[in-house]
């Protein structure tokens, strides 16, 4: 089951990722094939909605991963 509470909408996973506009979030989806999808897509047009902390995983997991690049290299 889903907790309505979770869900965010283009902004908000804009918002959490860093980006500007909502349009952005459609980039990172074609960009970063581990990002996770909208868990509701009504179609071209409408709305798209993720799960919040299935979002916050994902930037979790690429800024540990950006670290761990980051100190391998001397």
């Amino acid at each position: 089951m889903i907790n309505t509470d979770d869900l965010c909408d283009a902004q908000e996973v804009a918002d959490l990722v860093g980006l500007r506009h909502a349009n952005s979030v459609h980039t990172y989806l074609r960009r970063y094939a581990e990002m996770p999808r909208p868990v509701i897509d009504l179609g071209p047009g409408r709305p798209r909605l993720w799960l919040r902390p299935q979002i916050e995983a994902w930037l979790t997991l690429r800024s540990g991963i950006g670290s761990a690049a980051r100190g391998a290299v001397k």
